[in-house]
């Protein structure tokens, strides 16, 4: 009877022991689970105005060493085409304009969120000619004398749409309108003076001063167009949220800022 007492025993001992470690492995899986989850490598897709490439790619360098399983992908061209892009379903998780008011649709379509975007930087634009230029423009009111000018296509090219502001403002765009060469964001116009393709451009300061090739010969007044704001947001429907959400935070730091204002651009 004892022996069968103490078998007993030792059966639901044996049982219980297992049973505890059956309950410590479940509850070790979720944690384990959210590790793995955290490890996992998430691809982010950022939509960028063409004029934010070369500072957007240092304070990207500097995001991924910090947090290395996430890797930007970049599309960057004229801030209208990618907001309709954006607009038309693409799979984008963060958007970088350089104009409010392509950002403004995508918030009033309900792709932004207002709370998840901010006005970040600011621009200008200015007139360039090519380094060896002879021609004897150095105002943008001498654009009468060239005979061929390149802007961004003002429809969607923020840039372009500044530069025929600043033009009728001053008076000249009746008399340059069948000069211009329209381009489908600022590095193809940057690209045209150049090349000596045509006699001048207008571009943002940011792109004009990466160049050796061009010389800034004016910068416009602000008077004479609307404020050049570069607000950025996370598209509400991206499937990776919480690293979206992650640059965006980054984008708004003292580094990243220097970085921007590095490259021309001026802080809000």
């Amino acid at each position: 009877m004892k022996k069968c007492n103490l078998l007993f025993c030792s059966i639901i001992l044996s049982f219980l022991i297992l049973a505890g470690c059956s309950t410590n492995e479940q509850s070790n899986e979720p944690e384990e689970q959210k590790q793995e989850e955290t490890n996992q490598e998430v691809e982010l897709t950022i939509s960028a105005a063409a004029s934010l490439q070369d500072a957007l790619n240092d304070i990207t360098a500097t995001f991924e060493e910090e947090h290395p399983n996430v890797k930007i992908n970049y599309n960057f061209g004229a801030s209208g085409s990618l907001q309709q892009q954006i607009s038309q379903g693409a799979p984008v998780d963060l958007f970088f304009s350089a104009a409010e008011d392509k950002f403004d649709l995508l918030v009033e379509e309900g792709l932004i969120e207002e709370d998840q975007g901010i006005d970040l930087v600011e621009n200008e634009i200015v007139l360039v000619v090519p380094k060896d230029s002879t021609q004897e423009i150095s105002t943008f009111e001498d654009l009468t004398k060239a005979e061929k000018i390149s802007i961004g296509t003002p429809e969607t090219v923020p840039a372009g749409k500044y530069a025929q502001e600043t033009l009728e403002n001053l008076q000249v765009w009746s008399a340059v309108e069948g000069k211009m060469v329209y381009a489908k964001d600022v590095r193809q116009v940057l690209t045209y003076v150049e090349t000596g393709n045509v006699d001048a451009g207008i571009v943002y300061k940011t792109d004009a001063l990466i160049s050796p090739k061009v010389e800034v010969i004016a910068t416009a007044d602000e008077s004479t167009h609307a404020p050049i704001i570069c607000p950025v947001g996370v598209i509400k429907n991206s499937s990776h949220k919480d690293e979206a959400e992650l640059f965006y935070e980054y984008l708004q730091n003292d580094t990243s800022l220097d970085t921007l204002e590095k490259y021309g651009f001026k802080g809000i």
